[in-house]
């Protein structure tokens, strides 16, 4: 059976029908799926991609993009689409912790964001460049580290990322709805936020992108509204860094924060990369990602480190925050004096985490689709729909009865991703020698990938690095709690985590690829 010829085939919309097939056809020796063979055959599978068609809904999963499909062009989507993932209320909580959680003055703090969110940021600026290259997924491309079989370990961390983090984020949507407006239960926020998000994600690539592109602009209008209100209250306390031990502890902690927020998108980056020309320039895709980054994190968790100082000696935004959280210390900025426009405001930040979700719920299906070839066989605008369900039934009840303890375990699971840079990282520049070192073709046959025995056992190694230097509400590793005060510690988990996966894999990868050739 030949192939139709493909001439300015959009990915999104229907396609010819086939005469037979389950899964999609793997058209050419670099395994490169046309967008024409989701709907080939009288299969369930090829009907309901043909459904999907009709209305325009992305068909394609973890299948490698063809060249000819990679029209999206236009480079500043990228950064729009990270502008908007952080242009949000829970990126502005991030800062805010600094003082009530981490006891740190306003320089000490301001200087933490700054820099290491530039750390956080680089892997996923470099890991965007990726999909351009290879029109691959972040997690497929993570066969090439993990091998076939080891990257299923990787996947369900990054699923329980997704579903984790998109429950705590409708929970603090749900809860600024509830500030606005006591009437409102919970649960009807949640689902609200659920059910906008979805319809976004479902449609996949270019909605995300399309939707992204715009919902930035308001929620930053909101932010620099936010920004002239308090300065004009004159609620500011700049105030004064600690010193000793303690102060080193509290920092690190705090940095670790930062951190894992920023650096928490590397397990996503291609994913939004894909359609993307393979001639793209890395340079402008690196530089795109990292503006779209920098920008939103800074600012935001600059403004909601600022905001918090008032709570110190202003008892307004101290029982707001207590009360309410986020929602409350920002109603103790807008309501007073914008009255009902505040709190149109805030309903407006609460719909910004919508687009901070786009990217879990998006992301996620990809995950589910690498742990199996029955997962891959179902589309993937399926698994978001489940995925959805999944998140709203742990975020429902979480609302009233363990939102704290939802937050400790998705921040307890966060180590993973420096675990996955120090693995990542050395196979691509020792051990691939940089993007030459690829075999594309080679990412659907287990032969001919990395037998990943080295990175699942550099994973372990990782994992015994964070426990040693975490500093978490539920444990205190036996490291962590030599910095600073030994009651709280003070965080290295994410370097030590970094360093043993870094270090053991180096030297285990050596012996793998000697004895196995690949």
């Amino acid at each position: 059976m030949s192939l139709p010829l493909k001439h300015e085939y959009d990915v999104e919309t229907g396609s010819p029908v086939g005469e037979k097939g389950n899964l999609p056809v793997y058209a050419d020796d670099t395994g490169a799926v046309p967008g024409e063979s989701f709907t080939y055959g009288n299969s369930t599978y090829a009907k309901i991609q043909r459904f999907a068609g009709k209305y325009r809904i992305e068909q394609r999963g973890i299948e490698r993009v063809p060249e000819d499909e990679r029209t999206d062009k236009g480079l500043y989507k990228i950064g729009t689409m990270w502008c908007a993932a952080n242009m949000v209320v829970s990126s502005f909580a991030i800062g805010a912790l600094a003082i009530p959680v981490f006891d740190l003055g306003f320089v000490d703090s301001l200087l933490t964001i700054f820099f290491i969110n530039i750390l956080a940021i680089f892997p996923v600026c470099f890991f965007s460049t990726f999909g351009p290259r290879f029109g691959l997924r972040q997690m497929v491309l993570s066969r090439f580290y993990f091998g076939f079989y080891g990257v299923k370990l990787i996947a369900v961390f990054n699923v329980l990322a997704c579903v984790g983090w998109s429950s705590v984020n409708v929970i603090v949507g749900a809860q600024l709805f509830n500030a606005v407006n006591s009437n409102v239960p919970g649960w009807a926020g949640i689902i609200i936020i659920a059910a906008c998000t979805f319809i976004v994600t479902c449609f996949g690539y270019k909605v995300v992108h399309a939707y992204e592109f715009y919902s930035w602009i308001p929620c930053f209008i909101i932010f620099l509204i936010v920004l002239g209100e308090f300065a004009h209250s004159g609620q500011f306390s700049n105030l004064p860094m600690n010193v000793g031990s303690s102060e080193a502890g509290s920092v690190l902690s705090f940095a670790a924060s930062v951190f894992g927020f920023g650096t928490g998108w590397t397990s996503y980056a291609a994913d939004y990369t894909v359609y993307q020309p393979a001639n793209t320039s890395r340079t402008q895709v690196f530089l795109w990602t990292f503006g779209g980054l920098i920008f939103p994190l800074c600012f935001t968790e600059m403004l909601g480190l600022a905001v918090m100082t008032a709570s110190i000696n202003t008892p307004a935004y101290a029982t707001g925050y207590t009360e309410s959280g986020i929602g409350g210390l920002l109603a103790a900025v807008l309501f007073p004096p914008l009255g009902r426009f505040g709190q149109f405001i805030l309903v407006i930040l609460a719909l910004s985490i919508i687009g901070n979700n786009c990217p879990n719920i998006y992301s996620l299906t990809f995950s589910l689709q690498v742990m199996g070839r029955w997962t891959q066989a179902v589309p993937r605008f399926i698994w978001t729909f489940i995925g959805t369900i999944v998140y709203c039934a742990i975020a429902i009840p979480g609302y009233s009865h363990f939102e704290s303890v939802l937050e400790n375990f998705m921040l307890l699971i966060g180590y993973w991703l420096a675990i996955y840079e120090g693995i990542s990282l050395p196979e691509h520049f020792f051990f691939k020698h940089g993007f030459t070192g690829y075999d594309v073709s080679a990412y659907m046959d287990p032969t001919r990938l990395p037998p990943g025995f080295a990175a699942v056992l550099a994973f372990c190694f990782g994992i015994f690095g964070a426990v040693m230097g975490m500093a978490q509400v539920w444990f205190i590793g036996p490291i962590g709690k030599k910095i600073g005060d030994p009651s709280y510690g003070g965080d290295i988990g994410f370097p030590l985590a970094f360093a043993f996966a870094f270090i053991s894999y180096c030297g285990l990868r050596t012996l793998e690829k000697k004895h196995f050739g690949r």
